[in-house]
């Protein structure tokens, strides 16, 4: 069944010539009072030879016939797709209130290398609730990952009351400890940019500093409004610091690289009074509710921002010329070319032409652009910028009893099925009940053969999950599902079998997490 997937992999393989690039120079530790950038271990998951053949992309291994190898055992199937899950169970009560968080299951899957997703969780101290994100980068990773690390910060900042601005403020002014702001719940092969800490420290506090000025910030920002203000604002910062004389080459090459890199990102507020979700691009947030009945549904709290949203596509016209009607999104593409229509980073889109070309520029003397895997292009019909923005659309969904977990998945789990399927698979895998539907009168009609087909969906339904983790059990599903919904060994072998250069062509890079609900604090209470 899948040599015709074999042979067509090993034709398109052949079908491609080898580039050579200069790989990125890593980031050296640096340390910090802020958790999420303070000194741990140093990167190893990259490339570390100068030079490293690749297709379209640096640090890739270029493969041959020989390489490809789809006979891979249970073991090592579950080796690759656990290496990277996380699993952490939330106090109900954690000393200043109740939790609407019981626990969350997490797990990313690369087919880039390195990885362009990101994911992000942490607990809001300084005022309530806890943050979820996940990330997906384009043009490189370095977007991903620099918004990874800031963006839950700037949220936190602005739902926290001036009082307690104050004293953070005061701390940093006098070179006290600093009060933490969040508890981030690190995997151990997460990545900080440690040479650019202080940097994004120092422009932190200046986002603060503006909200200690604003008279009517004393109790905070609500989550809603926390979660606008705090996309549009690192957007800025990040548009900033490409621009201004910056200490380090390396910190300047970073901000250069997180700059004309972009990102995609959907974070979510869970807090006793219910989900906040703020969504730029083709992330998705999907909450999964039991009904009555047992069976699952699945109730989206983000949109995705692409050429399938009509929505969106008008949006983005009204704001340029009529004559631009027809290039603002060709084949599917914002001018085509970048198929999200709303991103972190991508200064292609938002900086006039001369701007862009006086940045670059400014780094030809010193650096080598194809080492920051930037491209000197300009996109097609670019007349009117900005066309590009990172402003949320941003969803509120109140808890109710029957609502049991939110899903937070990067494009890659989308493309494999629905949020209807996913929420099957997570609520299945929750409650350990496969629900099936009756034979319905025309299925009772139907021949012998089809008889057995039915018969062979419905046994692969009931089939026991083979991990605990429910990331780890979406993406098993996601790549290994095979013709009758039954879990397929050899597609699933053959889909993580692919070397690095063929992978990107099949799948996409996998990050998921599922929150599950204390909706207990739903419930009427009754005196």
């Amino acid at each position: 069944m899948y040599g015709r997937v074999y042979s067509r992999i090993l034709h398109r393989a052949s079908s491609y010539r080898l580039k050579v690039y200069r790989k990125v120079p890593f980031q050296t530790a640096h340390n910090c009072p802020f958790s999420s950038w303070s000194l741990s271990r140093s990167d190893q998951s990259f490339c570390t030879g100068k030079e490293s053949g690749v297709w379209t992309r640096s640090c890739c291994h270029f493969s041959t016939r020989q390489d490809l190898d789809f006979q891979q055992s249970q073991v090592q199937i579950n080796s690759i797709l656990r290496s990277n899950e996380q699993a952490v169970n939330v106090p109900e009560f954690d000393g200043r209130a109740l939790s609407a968080v019981r626990k969350f299951d997490s797990n990313h899957l690369p087919a880039n290398t390195p990885n362009e997703d990101r994911r992000s969780a942490a607990t809001c101290l300084q005022s309530k609730g806890m943050l979820f994100g996940v990330f997906d980068g384009h043009g490189g990773w370095a977007c991903a990952q620099a918004v990874s690390e800031r963006l839950l910060y700037y949220i936190a900042v602005a739902m926290m009351p001036k009082q307690a601005l104050e004293e953070l403020d005061k701390c940093m002014e006098l070179g006290r400890p600093v009060p933490p702001i969040l508890q981030w719940y690190k995997h151990h092969s997460d990545f900080n940019y440690r040479e650019s800490a202080p940097l994004y420290i120092r422009h932190l506090r200046v986002f603060w500093q503006e909200l200690l000025d604003n008279e009517e910030h004393d109790e905070g920002m609500s989550p809603q409004e926390a979660l606008s203000c705090a996309f549009r604002r690192l957007d800025a910062d990040i548009s900033l610091e490409a621009q201004v004389p910056l200490p380090s080459d390396l910190m300047k090459s970073t901000a250069i690289q997180v700059a004309f890199a972009g990102c995609t990102a959907c974070v979510a507020h869970v807090g006793t009074d219910g989900i906040h979700v703020a969504n730029a691009g083709d992330c998705r947030a999907v909450l999964g509710v039991q009904n009555s009945d047992g069976s699952w549904s699945a109730v989206p709290l983000s949109k995705d921002h692409n050429s399938q949203n009509q929505d969106e596509l008008e949006r983005i016209r009204a704001q340029h010329p009529p004559s631009e009607r027809d290039t603002v999104v060709t084949e599917d593409r914002l001018l085509g070319v970048l198929m999200p229509l709303r991103a972190f980073g991508d200064v292609r889109f938002k900086w006039s032409a001369e701007l862009q070309q006086s940045i670059l520029a400014s780094l030809e003397a010193g650096v080598d652009l194809d080492s920051l895997n930037l491209y000197q292009y300009t996109p097609p019909n670019y007349l009117t910028p900005p066309y590009l923005e990172v402003t949320p659309e941003i969803t509120y969904h109140k808890l109710r009893p029957q609502d049991r977990f939110l899903i937070l998945g990067t494009d890659g789990l989308w493309d494999e099925f629905s949020s209807e399927e996913a929420v099957r698979l997570v609520g299945e895998h929750l409650s350990g009940i496969h629900l099936q539907a009756p034979v319905s009168p025309l299925e009772r009609k139907l021949k012998l053969g089809q008889m057995h087909e039915l018969l062979l969906k419905r046994r692969a339904r009931a089939s026991p999950a083979l991990d605990k983790n429910a990331g780890t059990h979406l993406i098993r599903h996601a790549l290994g599902t095979g013709e009758y919904g039954e879990l397929s060994q050899e597609r699933l072998a053959s889909m993580l079998s692919l070397p690095e250069d063929l992978a990107r062509m099949y799948r996409d890079d996998i990050t998921v997490t599922v929150v599950y609900l204390n909706y207990d604090l739903a419930r009427p209470r009754h005196s």
